[in-house]
């Protein structure tokens, strides 16, 4: 993000998710900062907004022009106020950079349709983070720093760190710092966070794969016991089966640790594409029954580890 990015335009940023909001704030204020440190940084609540409030507020002080304005909640923008920010949108002060944020919903859409049309606005959407998207949204968070993290390994970070972004981004952040240059790999995650108790749900993945039904059903409870998202134990398990149905039906990454393939050698002995294919499905359906809310959760996984330890037994 450079200067020209952001003074004389409007920064419109949309959606759920805090944490991305107010990164993309800070890094506003920081870029406008740079290009002048005595640039003054004000902060107002649509609800209070009125053409005269944002006049006063991207107005030149006694020190800087430049200014970077953050408006909050413009979901609750004053109908009466409405025109006012359009027109100031459409033709923004040239050393001001607006920042409006709309914490989503269908709430003052008719303001975000118009402000979208206008060339002066740049959206930047900050949608909530689903659990199933939270390893790739890691390894964008690698790639936006300039690293490479591996996709096993991003789906080992989410069940150590958990679904929170800002943990999730400052785990990344470690590890390109401190892997400067290097491909991130499912072992240098173990190597860092490898004590986390999420952890475990890939080693009740492993059990299942392996056969050892007991193994997994007793790690299983604990770490339901633990306080560990089901859907994340479940996430563990998918990623190791489609690892493993991968594996077996010869798509191999060259570039996979020794240690990683012998395990796979390993569990790939008991399976076929067949029973690979069976436990598939059966992942898909447990699956749907957490999104669906199942009464009883923990059942619904005990029930998929016996279901998919029964088709490696066949």
């Amino acid at each position: 993000m450079r200067a020209e990015d952001v003074l004389g335009r409007v920064a419109l940023l949309t959606g759920k998710e805090e944490f991305l909001a107010a990164r993309t704030v800070d890094e506003v204020r920081q870029v406008v900062k740079a290009y002048d440190a005595e640039a003054e940084v004000s902060d107002a609540d649509a609800s209070d907004l009125t053409l005269a409030t944002l006049g006063e507020l991207s107005a030149p002080s006694l020190f800087s022009a430049v200014r970077c304005v953050v408006v909050r909640g413009l979901e609750n923008l004053p109908d009466e106020s409405v025109d006012g920010l359009l027109g100031y949108a459409a033709q923004p002060a040239e050393e001001v950079a607006l920042v409006l944020v709309h914490g989503g919903g269908p709430k003052g859409s008719g303001v975000l349709a118009k402000l979208r049309k206008l060339p002066t606005v740049t959206e930047v959407k900050t949608a909530e983070v689903k659990p199933w998207e939270m390893s790739g949204f890691a390894t964008g968070e690698a790639r936006r720093l300039g690293a490479t993290l591996d996709k096993d390994a991003a789906e080992v970070l989410v069940a150590a760190v958990g679904n929170d972004l800002r943990s999730l981004a400052a785990a990344v952040d470690q590890l390109t710092n401190d892997f400067p240059g290097e491909r991130i790999t499912e072992e240098k995650v173990r190597r860092y966070f490898g004590g986390r108790a999420e952890v475990k749900n890939y080693e009740i993945a492993d059990a299942i794969l392996a056969g050892k039904r007991e193994l997994a059903l007793r790690e299983l409870r604990w770490s339901i016991e633990a306080g560990t998202s089901e859907v994340y134990i479940l996430s563990a398990i998918a990623g190791q089966v489609r690892s493993l149905a991968n594996h077996v039906a010869g798509n191999r990454d060259g570039g996979m640790p020794a240690w990683k393939a012998k395990s796979l050698n390993a569990q790939a002995r008991g399976w076929s594409e067949q029973g690979l294919g069976r436990a598939i499905r059966a992942v898909a359906l447990a699956d749907a029954d957490l999104k669906g809310a199942a009464s009883d959760a923990s059942y619904t996984l005990e029930r998929l580890v016996l279901t998919i330890s029964s088709f490696r037994d066949r």
